[in-house]
């Protein structure tokens, strides 16, 4: 069902019915998403930087009057209460910490499925996927979630597919993203879908954004530590290789996947990185296990088996081989460092 919202009057025509957008904050929601998705709709919602709402308007809802605080500490006030489904043409939910047993009410949660069943847009940014699949939102459309956090939710909803290479995904009237400057993106691809594309890009301008990315986008990640690979073929293995850490693959497969040959591939690998697609993956699996070690709890023949090894002894060897100490060394390092 699309969204029928007037576009923006020409000059000289009378202001039409502006894009109104409700806001949902998660308990401890991340600051940026939401900060940066609401001022491109104000950016975008007058002339000038004059901070007016002739175009388009906003509310942040809850069931209570209560302050939200979000995950950096900065709280913010609620403006309006749940209200009829059809005073917002979108509906934004923002996520946070994946820590919190229930970020957001009942009545709150409630109100998502209500206005979804409505044939209301439904929008989650950054970890507001966790919400909108909770909330029983996302049987049968995929998913986007940031790459931090695609093994936790494999995890929790084995069923639903996840997307870790694009910036945002929109699959009906359900729209996730991966949160972080993408929330910008999104907020810009909405406008421009309804006020035309100058609107959005005076907002990405004023903004400091060079370019509005689309959803096609790949998300921002850089496996090995260093630089973003120049070329994009590149970048888009390297999105493929997070994504089958657990899984045999062969490099005539992937290279026809990209639409190049072997040797292309191979080369490309070579002048990037010294080395081939092979080796390069052997060092995102061991960054990947590093990362695990440090900041879970999870069992070393876990780790092992979730980077796709046959016996944690096979992983423990490649892993010595990569940083020069054992996996239980490099964690009693860590927690030696919190302590």
């Amino acid at each position: 069902m699309a969204v029928k919202i007037a576009r923006k009057p020409a000059p000289g025509q009378a202001p039409q019915k502006r894009l109104r957008v409700g806001f949902l904050l998660a308990r401890n929601f991340t600051l940026s998403a939401f900060s940066l998705f609401v001022d491109t709709l104000r950016l975008a919602s007058d002339e000038l930087d004059r901070s007016g709402r002739k175009y388009l308007d906003w509310e942040v809802l809850s069931d209570s009057t209560q302050l939200v605080k979000s995950s950096c500490g900065v709280f913010v006030a609620p403006t309006a209460r749940l209200s009829a489904r059809d005073a917002f043409d979108y509906l934004v939910v923002v996520g946070g910490r994946l820590n919190v047993e229930e970020p957001l009410s009942h009545a709150e949660v409630q109100y998502i499925r209500q206005t979804s069943a409505a044939g209301k847009p439904v929008i989650g940014l950054c970890t507001a996927s966790f919400i909108l699949a909770d909330a029983g939102l996302m049987a049968g459309k995929p998913a986007c979630v940031s790459w931090l956090h695609r093994a936790e939710f494999e995890e929790r909803h084995p069923g639903i597919s996840v997307v870790s290479d694009k910036l945002f995904v929109e699959e009906g009237l359900i729209t996730t993203c991966a949160g972080g400057t993408a929330a910008a993106d999104l907020a810009g691809h909405i406008v421009k879908k309804h006020l035309g594309t100058g609107s959005a890009a005076k907002a990405m301008q004023i903004l400091q954004i060079e370019r509005q990315r689309s959803g096609a986008d790949f998300q921002a990640r850089v496996p090995l530590g260093k630089a973003p690979p120049k070329d994009q073929r590149v970048r888009e293995a390297l999105a493929v290789m997070e994504q089958l850490l657990d899984q045999k693959w062969d490099v005539e497969w992937l290279a026809l996947r990209l639409g190049i040959t072997r040797r292309h591939l191979e080369r490309l690998f070579k002048q990037e990185f010294g080395t081939g697609p092979r080796g390069v993956f052997t060092r995102v699996r061991m960054e990947r296990g590093r990362v695990m070690l440090v900041n879970t709890e999870e069992a070393l023949a876990r780790i092992a088996f979730e980077l796709g090894y046959d016996s944690t002894a096979q992983f423990s060897r490649q892993f010595r081989a990569h940083f020069g100490a054992s996996p239980l060394d490099v964690r009693a390092e860590a927690r030696g460092r919190v302590q």
